[in-house]
């Protein structure tokens, strides 16, 4: 069957972030990897489809049933969202003519209409049953009607195989309920690769299918074979698994580490080829190009060539001002732009714009962006369906005589309106708890989903095995080849470490040392001042004492940042404790070298080395230990998803002995503001957490604020967040955020308490009385004049959050302090009075757990005070 679909079938799924569930079926990544999806849409489950739609319209095609939605601006909001077909009713058509092609009539397989509906833009048959009556007469009219392209979808309980069978001779889509497949063979379940084999045409006489492997830019990097079983593989592990023609499975980058990350599976037109979108990792050539048909052009080159200069651009030039700059790159941006406008022949407009586009992607890259992601927006503008007036902006619109639609211009340029900003707005979704339920809000509430650690485990397992076999020599050759740092000869810098690297500008060192002190103080005062010593009966003392853990490794993420915060914030309590061996490990620059913030840091807590290296090799050395790596006994600090499941590995694994603080999750805060808060405040606490990361989450709970208090602060949200250099970070995670209205400041506690916080912002006119009503948070900051910034940097506190209160475990567990790089001893001292006073007690214990030997130990001894 030809189809422009990129499979031959659609998967349905539940409504997100559910995705076909992960207890049964297909899970979220296996459906991701498979991206054509269809859903079923009703009026209460409008919202979270949305909500979907905004952080995955590029990732998923999706198609939508829409017939119990009565609006037709909620259709046409689907639609504008990135829905790529629905489905509505058969009377419905003639409202949606205009979207062409992404609309089509569903009908009931069983219904009087059947298939007259159906236009040049197709028709879904839903609740199709091959054992009913009407089945053979429907199949027949099918087949002579050629309808294209037709979609059916099953009734529940139906013989996948065998429906999938039918459709094919129908020349029909078939639409599959996630729950009745898996990615490979499995009891009950039909396996995805199964189908995909049935589908594709082979020329082989192996059954091999040629297969086509690119990047997210579709730039080609090798042509490879797949087999059913390669092809279940790289489904279930999300990586990229091939088919030798020699040696069985082929799992790319074993060897190498040139390692991929599945992004999507697709067939051609006809059938005749497979193509794998994959995130390579490294090369995918064994030579010195990226891929098997050359090097890369063009602006994936350039994107290449920017990152590298990132890492390596030497202190001070040109290229490093760029990224280090932003007035610097923002006028250049401008100066570009104005040249591109001002070109006149083909020649110069060529040059201008290739001039624009150089510095538009250095802005890019210095903002952690890549061009998949700029891809993927402009993806996602293809699909809107809404369209703004068009009118330039502003100072630009007056600069070219431009006359706003408007009888009367502005008087000065001033910042742009809710309504300037249009579907550009950055702003989050508001419930109102007069309105909501609590299910709806607990749902809304969720924290972004992260992806599955099992593709990431099959990456970083070889690498610990390889540290822990190899020692100095395997983590030399993954700093030379992760952090490009090849002049290393050794993977640690012992102290004392040399003045040449700790060169700081006076400020910075000022900066340092403040906050050292702050750090140090809160700290010591959180020092247990004598051993606790309680006696529990006559004769029975019992106590509990602390003694520092001897050595802890401090994870330091690195490389091109700088983080001496995240030093400080693990190196003064462990100095404070008393742990003797203080190990970093923060990933070098490319010349070798550790930021010279982090050494100083280092210095200042009495560390013993640093391990120049990072990702799991560093977790994996400090704890096994190597010839000069020394083995830690606790492994605490954040980091990427490799070190968090390299962390929970060698935690997990008795030979390592080490435990760890917690695995780190993605920044959050949540900020509790009545009438008197500031909203500029308000907004710019909302937004230093959500320029963390596109899966951060920001939620602000508004006590018994106005429409216009509340407008205040959404219109101070997106006029702070177009200022920062990371707005499409901001964007990503202001996406999956929210506003929560409620009447008290009791009411508001609640849902706090409940959603358990890393970060707590009370914005308050009584801001001190509520603390004692704070139950589940990761840190608090009272009042108007306490932003969360002073806690990640100089008040004190500790920052190192994440690894235990993201996700909600703030319920259980605290942030880092001094009782981290401490374990408490306790201890029994009895006279031979308490022995006797207690003896009964545990003798039938003792008897009840038949442990005679148990029992004995106190009875020898009482029986040796009788005689």
């Amino acid at each position: 069957m030809e189809t422009t679909l990129p499979l031959p079938f659609l998967v349905s799924v539940n409504v997100p972030p559910g995705l076909g569930g992960e207890k049964e079926g297909l899970n979220r990544e296996e459906v991701s990897c498979l991206g054509c999806v269809f859903f079923e849409v009703a009026p209460q489950t409008l919202d979270k489809i949305l909500r979907f739609l905004g952080r995955h319209n590029t990732e998923f095609q999706p198609y939508f049933d829409v017939t119990r939605l009565e609006s037709r601006d909620d259709i046409v909001t689907l639609l504008d969202a990135g829905a790529r077909k629905v489905f509505v009713k058969p009377q419905q058509l003639p409202d949606f003519s205009e979207f062409g092609s992404r609309v089509a009539a569903v009908v009931d397989a069983n219904g009087a209409s059947q298939l007259s509906p159906a236009t040049e833009h197709g028709l879904l048959v839903s609740g199709f049953d091959q054992t009913a009556s009407y089945a053979v007469q429907l199949i027949e009219e099918i087949k002579s009607k050629k309808i294209a392209p037709l979609f059916v979808k099953p009734v529940a309980g139906t013989d996948l195989e065998n429906f999938i069978a039918l459709t094919t001779q129908c020349n029909a889509i078939p639409v599959l309920p996630s729950t009745g497949l898996s990615s490979t063979a499995q009891s009950g379940k039909l396996a995805v690769s199964k189908i995909l084999a049935a589908a594709w045409k082979s020329d082989r006489a192996d059954g091999l299918i040629p297969t086509v492997v690119v990047d997210e830019q579709e730039t080609a990097l090798g042509l490879v074979y797949s087999s059913e079983e390669s092809v279940g593989e790289a489904l279930k592990t999300q990586t990229g698994v091939y088919q030798s023609r020699k040696r069985g499975l082929w799992y790319k980058g074993a060897t190498s580490g040139d390692t991929q990350e599945l992004v999507r599976i697709s067939l051609d037109c006809d059938n005749d080829a497979l193509k794998f979108v994959v995130r390579q990792n490294g090369r995918f050539c064994h030579l010195e190009q990226s891929g098997c048909f050359g090097n890369l052009k063009g602006i994936s080159k350039l994107e290449r060539t920017l990152l590298s200069r990132k890492q390596s651009a030497p202190a001070g030039s040109y290229t490093a001002r760029l990224f280090s700059d932003e007035k610097l790159l923002r006028a250049k941006i401008m100066e570009e732009a104005e040249e591109l406008c001002d070109a006149k022949t083909p020649e110069e407009v060529a040059f201008e714009a290739a001039d624009l586009i150089y510095f538009a992607l250095t802005r890019a890259v210095s903002a952690g962006i890549t061009l998949a992601d700029i891809e993927k927006s402009l993806d996602a503008k293809s699909y809107k369906v809404k369209r703004r007036t068009g009118d330039a902006k502003g100072k630009w619109a007056a600069k070219e005589g431009i006359k706003p639609a408007a009888s009367v211009a502005p008087s000065a340029p001033v910042k742009e309106t809710p309504d300037e900003a249009g579907s550009d707005k950055i702003t989050m979704k508001v419930y109102d708890m007069a309105s909501t339920s609590t299910e709806q809000l607990d749902e809304s509430l969720k924290r972004p989903s992260q992806k599955s650690p099992e593709a990431i485990m099959k990456i970083i397992t070889p690498i610990i095995d390889d540290v822990r076999k190899n020692g100095d020599k395997a983590v030399l050759s993954y700093t030379h080849k992760f952090e490009k740092a090849t002049s290393l000869t050794s993977p640690v810098l012992k102290a004392p470490f040399p003045e040449s690297l700790m060169q700081l500008p006076a400020e910075t060192i000022k900066a340092i040392d403040v906050s050292f002190e702050n750090i140090r103080k809160f700290h010591a005062a959180q020092k247990e001042e004598k051993p606790l010593q309680v006696e529990t009966m006559p004769g029975v003392v019992c106590s509990r004492f602390s003694r520092p853990i001897e050595a802890v490794g401090l994870y330091v993420p690195g490389g091109t940042a700088v983080l001496p915060s995240t030093a400080l914030m693990l190196g003064v309590p462990a100095m404070v404790a008393g742990c003797k061996k203080i190990v970093l490990a923060s990933p070098p620059r490319s010349d070798g070298t550790i930021t010279p913030e982090i050494v100083y840091v280092a210095h200042k807590v009495g560390a013993e080395s640093i391990v120049l290296a990072g990702g799991a090799q560093a977790v994996a050395a400090m704890a096994y230990g190597t010839e000069s790596v020394t083995k830690v006994d606790k492994i605490l600090g954040p980091g990427n998803q490799f070190v968090t499941a390299a962390k929970m590995y060698v935690s997990n694994d008795t030979n390592a002995g080490v435990s760890i603080d917690m695995p780190a999750g993605p920044s959050e805060v949540l900020v509790i503001a009545d009438q008197d808060a500031t909203p500029a405040f308000v907004a710019s606490d909302l937004l230093s957490q959500a320029e963390h990361g596109v899966d951060s989450q920001v939620v602000l709970i508004a006590v018994d604020l106005t429409d216009a208090q509340l407008a205040a602060i959404e219109d101070e949200v997106h006029w702070q967040a177009m200022e920062l250099p990371r707005v499409d970070i901001v964007r990503g995670s202001i996406a999956h955020s929210l506003t929560v209205r409620v009447k008290t400041v009791d009411e508001a506690m609640e849902i706090s308490n409940k959603y358990a916080p890393e970060h707590l912002i009370l914005q308050l006119k009584d801001a001190e009385e509520a603390v004692d009503k704070v139950m589940n948070a990761g840190s608090v900051f009272i009042g108007e004049w306490t932003p969360e910034s002073v806690g990640d940097y100089s008040a004190g506190v500790n920052h190192s959050l994440p690894c235990v209160a993201t996700y909600g475990f703030a319920k259980q567990y605290s942030g880092v302090n001094l009782a981290s790089f401490v374990k408490h001893i306790t201890s029994s001292n009895l006279t031979a009075e308490g022995l006797r006073n207690v003896g009964e007690a545990v003798m039938q214990l003792a008897k009840v757990e038949e442990l005679e030997a148990h029992r004995r130990a106190v009875s020898i001894r009482l029986e040796h005070m009788n005689r």
